[in-house]
């Protein structure tokens, strides 16, 4: 079988199209008739968001809900993810610095609000590791323990008021998540949703790694059964594993037994799971397991009588009444909630569409905000704290074989059982044993220093992005870490705009093409025309650098200014010399002219099929006037140089990478267009230049052209060029084209 590969050939006849004659041949729409009026767009807005269907995306699958195709993978789906909400839960709560039944609620009522408003069929709404340890940073710095100590009676010592703590912990992570969810409502409603893309992969990974790291210290209390002194602020994660360094003599050996025993027996389990994964319709729920074994020991063993081991303690049976949260608390934890806020909703986001790019189907990013918004706002009212998907629960909803959100259904029904009847069965559960339980869900998250490396050879940028996202987290904690973080990813964005590729372009022989000389052998200049060309969009924060690299690239004196190199005569050039020549001074009507002679092989070798030049050839470069610009143009002999020479009568800016166009830079471009034929491929471009007053009677639309070929076209006729490009491309059927024969 032949495997060469074959490239058809094509031809088109066309006219030069300028920007005005391209908009009277394809009878471009007026802006209005693109742009609809405001009052039509609070109409749409008005109609889409009290669409009860818009509002209820239930109402969109429910209705062709099939039982006998959904219902039996559905609920088994939901009970494999119920049964992963319990331990989940419970050990989650402990990182909230909350009591573990709060946990439970946490992973029940917003998931049944979810199912209503949500528009991923897969993701699982609960608890999540993140969000917990920002809660409970929260918690712990507006009810410190000191803030609730009283004194114990004969023996005048001291204690801490767990209830009274407990309690106000409550209040402050309601708080925080009512109003982190009503900012998530807000910003759906006023389709932010695309505030989620500028937290990039690197950060959120970066920052679900640094988080995992707080994770870990937070549970080393509880793994080695000592009591640090609660820290906040910067560097508080420093100072907490500092005191806990200090205090491991004093580790309470029973509990670390608990925990070294939990976390070994974890570990092989998931190990085994992995193992039989291929195997398993549903895998083994070890984590439900392990509490269930360890709080069957604990029970029969008095471990907390007998070995002071700490447990659950008591887990009331059935559901909290709503209450109001307290509205005072609101301006103490307003950065945290939109931290949450922004956190909860990126990880949602990237969650929904890749499971929803895998199955087929959309998700809506601004009813995502809505659903995830209304999931924590009705939550708060419950006592519970701030939720998202989490991706282990996630992934086994969607391998059980989870369809839709009746599965979430079927989960949160079992935390509702568990909450009524069995809740107070697990209040000998040490607290040792939900550390183990975090302390290896963690694994995932630990993997993830891998990216260094990664990122390393992909792209340094995104590196450093990682890198300081993860050091300002650990030091700065999770709120003040996500600020420092998206403020220099920004900076970086900004950085790279400043800071582009600015390429000189040549054309491929025998084609339309142009490609940067500097990087392509075969790419061949144009007689008398420079192509200038920027990686990035032009505007104020770098419209000056646009005009410098302007300058050097193509040796213009575009205010009248000599460098040093000029006053000597020539300035260097990684292709030759190029020898700049004043012809004629910089006059009030209009600039300066200078003479370029390039230096070369006499015989033009480099210029290759367009070297239709002849010996001696000189060029001046002026103004757009028609006399500055017609081939009235001065001679010098360079006999006894033995160099030759060309014309350079055009720039050509490529502006087809811009997407947009400020004050500023149309000004730039402007004071440059005397030399210049601007090609722009965006109409929106060329709307803004209309906007900006960039055309006049000596700059028009008939200035402007679609591709860079028609401008070089354009320059060669009407400049009087010796020279043009030559290509005779065959002629191949469309069938022919699409199946690479020729």
């Amino acid at each position: 079988m032949d495997s060469t590969r074959r490239f058809g050939k094509y031809r088109v006849e066309r006219e030069v199209l300028d920007e005005q004659r391209l908009e009277e041949v394809t009878q471009r729409k007026a802006y209005a008739e693109t742009h609809p009026s405001l009052t039509e767009c609070l109409k749409d807005s008005f109609r889409l968001k009290h669409s009860v269907m818009s509002s209820l995306p239930v109402l969109y699958w429910l209705p062709k809900y099939s039982v006998w195709d959904y219902g039996m993978p559905d609920l088994i789906s939901g009970i494999s993810v119920g049964i992963m909400h319990l331990p989940q839960g419970m050990a989650y709560a402990l990182l909230a610095s909350l009591p573990p039944v709060f946990g439970l609620y946490t992973s029940l009522y917003p998931a049944f609000i979810y199912i209503f408003f949500g528009t991923s069929r897969h993701i699982s709404i609960g608890t999540f590791t993140v969000l917990s340890i920002m809660v409970g940073s929260v918690t712990e710095r507006l009810a410190p323990d000191m803030d609730f100590l009283k004194t114990n009676g004969t023996n005048i010592t001291t204690e801490v008021d767990i209830t009274a703590r407990d309690s106000y912990r409550v209040q402050v992570a309601a708080a925080t998540t009512v109003l982190g969810g009503l900012i998530q409502v807000v910003l759906g409603l006023v389709k932010f949703g695309f505030v989620g893309t500028y937290l990039s992969e690197p950060l959120v990974r970066a920052y679900t790694t640094a988080a995992a790291a707080h994770a870990v210290v937070a549970q080393l209390k509880y793994i080695f059964g000592v009591s640090p002194t609660r820290f906040s602020g910067p560097l508080s994660l420093v100072y907490t594993l500092k005191d806990v360094c200090y205090l491991l003599p004093h580790t309470h050996l029973p509990t670390l037994v608990v925990s070294a025993v939990s976390m070994a027996f974890l570990i092989a389990a998931k190990e085994l799971n992995s193992f039989l994964r291929p195997k398993l319709p549903v895998p083994i729920p070890v984590e439900l397991i392990t509490i269930v074994a360890g709080t069957l020991i604990s029970s029969y063993s008095n471990l907390n009588s007998n070995y002071t081991i700490s447990v659950v303690g008591e887990i009331p049976s059935g559901l909290s009444s709503p209450s109001v949260p307290d509205v005072s608390l609101f301006g103490e934890v307003i950065g945290d909630a939109f931290a949450l806020a922004i956190v909860g909703y990126a990880i949602s986001i990237s969650l929904g569409k890749t499971f929803a790019l895998k199955h087929g189907y959309k998700v809506d990013s601004n009813q995502e905000l809505v659903a995830l918004g209304l999931s924590n706002t009705v939550g708060g009212f419950f006592q519970c704290y701030s939720v998202c998907p989490s991706m282990s629960r996630s992934l086994i909803q969607e391998t059980t074989g989870g369809k839709t959100q009746m599965a979430g259904v079927a989960s949160a029904l079992v935390v509702l059982v568990t909450i009524l009847k069995l809740g107070p069965l697990f209040q000998e559960l040490p607290k040792a044993i939900l550390a183990a339980i975090v302390f290896v869900n963690l694994k995932g998250m630990f993997k993830q220093y891998s990216d260094v490396v990664t990122l390393w050879k992909r792209s340094k940028i995104d590196l450093v992005v990682w890198l300081v996202t993860w050091v300002s987290t650990l030091l700065f904690n999770l709120d003040l870490g996500l600020a420092a973080s998206i403020i220099f990813a920004l900076l970086t964005v900004i950085f790279r705009t400043q800071m582009p590729t600015y390429s000189v372009l040549g054309n491929v022989p025998g084609t339309e093409l142009y490609v940067d000389m500097e990087t392509h052998k075969e790419a061949r200049e144009i007689p008398g025309v420079t192509i200038f060309r920027s990686s990035a969009t032009v505007y104020f924060a770098n419209a000056e650098l646009y005009l410098e690299a302007l300058k050097e690239k193509v040796y213009t004196c575009m205010d009248g200014d000599i460098t040093d190199n000029e006053e000597q005569g020539c300035t260097e050039r990684e292709n030759g010399t190029v020898f700049v020549i004043p012809v004629t001074p910089r006059t009030p009507d209009g600039p300066c002219r200078w003479e370029y002679l390039k230096g070369g092989d006499p015989d033009c070798t480099s210029l290759g099929w367009m070297s239709e030049l002849q010996d001696g050839d000189t060029t001046t470069l002026g103004s757009s006037s028609d006399d500055t610009l017609s081939r009235d143009l001065e001679r010098v002999s360079l006999g006894s140089l033995g160099k030759w020479t060309w014309d350079i009568h055009s720039i050509i800016i490529d502006l087809s990478t811009a997407n947009f166009i400020d004050t500023v830079a149309i000004k730039t471009v402007k004071n440059v267009s005397f030399i210049m034929v601007p090609v722009i491929s965006s109409a929106s471009v060329v709307e803004q230049l209309e906007r900006g007053d960039f055309f006049s009677e000596s700059i028009t639309k008939r200035s402007l052209f679609a591709s860079v070929h028609d401008a070089v076209l354009y320059c060669l006729n009407h400049r009087g060029a010796t020279s043009f490009p030559r290509y005779e491309p065959s002629v191949v059927s469309i069938h022919n084209l699409c199946s690479g024969e020729s």
